[in-house]
């Protein structure tokens, strides 16, 4: 896998190899952990040379790419490669936010090894590999159930269910793959992300995003198709894409300068945020702010999905981590309501009540507590049941006409409050007007307006208050 490199120093064992190593042009640390003939075992020594070369990852403040295929400590060590493990996950931990630490899955990562994937900012799969904490034979043991490692750790798991996997992608993908994440990512947190040149007008019309939006609120919809449109032509990489589909991260492009991107996906649970997709949000936008990528939220979303289900499982906890990470983000934020922008959701993905820098919306957007439906049943319920009984004793069909060939007026009522309300309150130019929105665009301008605010954003410099560190709703 390896050709061409430079070896550190006191860098090789048995089953750990690292390098300075140029990956794409990009000068990387390069640690890789064979599965060879002692299945990638890391023992004391393995240990002490994956960690060297995470410190000098550091020190140079060059990015860490780790290729690893590791059935785990070496069992013949005992306490001691656990011990090195250790040592090793502390420097990752020291690194994090500091250089950019991707991980490629080849082969098997289990046991110790699997938890120093989730330090990773970024972990690639490939297809046939896989990571678990616990072997299929102790799950056997412990609930009864047969699995395999393809069912219990996959990479097909890993992109879906548990979120864990960035990509998946077949072997000879892996070192492009890794390449073309780092072209978005600067060496190090010191650094700025690397500017391409752009053939792409930052002026051109973005006709395309306005055409994919429908005018009917409860219309759905593929937003991938507006970030295509609005960012640099086939810059836009979305990550972790089967993974809590209903909201869209990923990076992409304006005007040759990286980003990080945000939205809802109204094709995929109508939009709303649940747990998954708040955890997901969270992550990434924390990410961003670590590297200095701005951030450009598109939203449309009519709330946070109900259900027992997720309050039981702690949605509130969960939910608050997009709001946390967001709030603590010093990044340049900018953001477009697209179209629906409704109750608590509206407030965390990213509006100017929790610090969003440029905020701009649509005109056909709605920006408000709740629907209009919800909303009049909330204000004029008591009046309309009333309505709607005196029709029941009276025979009248709300469907349409009853037995008398008159109309239902609850339902007229019902439609003219609703309107009544979509008017006065479902429009931006009330949030514009009290300043909660900058401009309301055209959408065929939002690539031209995205990247003036980008512009007049890009020097901002956020002073956090000192203190050891946030207590966030982990």
């Amino acid at each position: 896998m390896i050709l061409a490199a430079t070896p550190i120093a006191g860098g090789h064992s048995d089953a750990v190899r690292a390098w300075i190593y140029e990956l794409d042009r990009r000068r990387v640390v390069l640690v890789e952990i064979e599965g060879g003939a002692r299945h990638g075992a890391i023992d004391l020594e393995s240990g002490a040379v994956a960690e060297r070369a995470a410190r000098i990852a550091g020190e140079l403040g060059l990015p860490l790419v780790i290729v690893m295929d590791s059935s785990g400590a070496d069992v013949n060590e005992g306490v001691s490669a656990l011990h090195a493990w250790g040592r090793f996950a502390r420097v990752l931990a020291g690194l994090s936010g500091v250089v950019p630490i991707i991980v490629g899955v080849t082969g098997a990562c289990v046991s110790g090894p699997a938890l120093l994937l989730g330090l990773a900012d970024h972990v690639v799969m490939t297809t046939q590999s896989f990571a678990y904490v616990s072997a299929p034979d102790q799950v056997r043991s412990f609930t009864a159930e047969a699995t395999d490692a393809q069912s219990l750790g996959g990479a097909a798991v890993h992109a879906t269910s548990s979120g864990l996997a960035t990509l998946v992608v077949d072997d000879d993908d892996l070192l492009e793959t890794l390449a073309t994440l780092l072209d978005y990512l600067p060496d190090h947190h010191l650094d700025d992300p690397p500017i391409t040149a752009c053939p792409d007008p930052v002026d051109r019309s973005t006709s395309l995003a306005e055409a994919a939006v429908p005018k009917e609120p409860n219309r759905s919809y593929d937003v991938t198709e507006v970030i295509d449109d609005v960012v640099d032509h086939g810059s836009f990489l979305e990550l972790h894409p089967h993974h809590a589909p209903n909201l869209v991260v990923g990076y992409a492009r304006l005007g040759g300068r990286p980003i990080g991107v945000v939205a809802n996906q109204p094709r995929a649970r109508a939009g709303t945020l649940d747990i998954d997709a708040s955890c997901k949000g969270a992550r990434f936008v924390q990410s961003c702010d670590a590297f200095n990528l701005p951030l450009v939220t598109f939203v449309d979303t009519p709330g946070y999905e109900p259900g027992r289900d997720l309050e039981w499982r702690g949605i509130i906890r969960y939910g608050a981590q997009l709001v946390h990470a967001y709030t603590a983000a010093s990044v340049p934020r900018l953001g477009v309501v697209l179209r629906k922008a409704y109750g608590g959701a509206y407030i965390v993905m990213d509006s100017r009540g929790i610090g969003n820098d440029w905020c701009a919306a649509w005109p056909g957007a709605q920006i408000a507590v709740m629907g209009a439906s919800g909303a009049v049943q909330i204000l004029h319920g008591r009046e309309l049941r009333l309505a709607e009984q005196h029709e029941e004793r009276l025979g009248i069909d709300r469907g349409g006409s009853g037995a008398t060939g008159d109309g239902s007026e609850a339902v007229g009522r019902r439609q003219e409050l609703e309107s009544a309300y979509e008017e006065a309150f479902l429009n931006p130019q009330v949030a514009a007007s009290r300043g909660y929105v900058d401009e309301v665009i055209d959408p065929a301008d939002t690539r031209r307006h995205l990247a003036g605010a980008l512009a007049r954003f890009s020097t901002k410099r956020d002073h956090q208050p000192q203190r050891r560190h946030a207590n966030p709703p982990l």
